[in-house]
């Protein structure tokens, strides 16, 4: 929790009087609301494993699951503490935006989006116990997933992000639901409060633009054989792509000697270097 003092750099105010230009964070686009979503979800996720890592004098573990049981299954062990972890990240992530604006609604909401998606994961996790093995019956508590795992369902959701508006008898300053906003499209559905939500098309990250600090792709490195985002077609932007043979020493052949060194030699081979033109 270095830096506790301050916001994150990632959330802090981002409109056109906080120099968009170094924050790269300048548009109301789908980018920017997948970067405050995860980044309000990484705070939430931090403190509430570390309340029950024991590593923060001010939680410990959610002991509220003490409740009844199954047949062959028991409350107990440390339960991550969501709850002050949610709590925590309201208070400290939601503190950078003052405004009343669509932009400040729309951070706040990507902001509980990120936080809903951590808390709405936990799960029951449970240890066996018995004799030379046996699971006779089993200690269970509430555990978080892996943060990769809160990372792709947020991704899921910029990949379904919701274009939306203010609604005309709305109240921007209402931080608590979604209902101030209201799809672009009136056909689509509106956006639940995890749904990421944006109100601006993302700028063309292909070339480089000085106002929202994105260099572009020309002179990226590429994967000529990758159908995903980092394959030459797609990262190029069908510009196509230059292949540069490069000379690359490694060490290698290592062996251990007695007592004690690590002796390597060098080994010089030839790989190709594929960058957008």
């Amino acid at each position: 929790m270095e830096g506790c003092g301050r916001p994150p750099l990632a959330i802090k105010e981002c409109d056109g009087a906080a120099s968009p230009e170094n924050s790269g964070l300048g548009c109301g686009c789908r980018e920017t609301a997948f970067i405050y979503s995860i980044t309000s979800a990484a705070v939430t996720h931090s403190v509430a494993r570390s309340c029950s890592e024991g590593t923060i004098e001010s939680c410990t573990c959610d002991y509220k699951y003490r409740g009844d049981s199954g047949n062959d299954w028991e409350w107990g062990g440390c339960s991550d503490n969501v709850d002050f972890g949610h709590r925590f990240g309201k208070k400290f992530v939601d503190s950078g935006e003052k405004g009343r604006d669509l932009r400040h609604a729309m951070n706040l909401h990507n902001n509980e989006a990120g936080r809903k998606t951590v808390s709405s994961e936990m799960r029951r996790e449970c240890k066996c116990h018995g004799m030379s093995g046996s699971c006779t019956i089993e200690t269970c508590w509430m555990r978080l997933p892996t943060f990769r795992t809160v990372g792709e369902l947020i991704k899921d959701r910029f990949d379904g992000a919701s274009r939306v508006t203010m609604r005309n008898d709305g109240n921007p300053s209402d931080r608590e639901t979604e209902s101030s906003f209201v799809p672009y499209n009136p056909s689509h559905k509106q956006p639940s409060s995890r749904d990421l939500v944006y109100f601006e098309n993302s700028p063309d990250f292909c070339e480089p633009n000085h106002k929202f600090g994105t260099p572009g792709t020309r002179g990226r490195e590429c994967n000529a054989t990758s159908l995903g985002v980092d394959g030459c077609d797609l990262l190029c932007c069908q510009r196509g792509s230059t292949t540069t043979e490069i000379k690359v020493k490694e060490r290698c052949s290592c062996t251990f000697h007695w007592c004690c060194k690590v002796k390597c030699e060098e080994c010089t081979s030839y790989r190709n270097v594929h960058r957008c033109l």
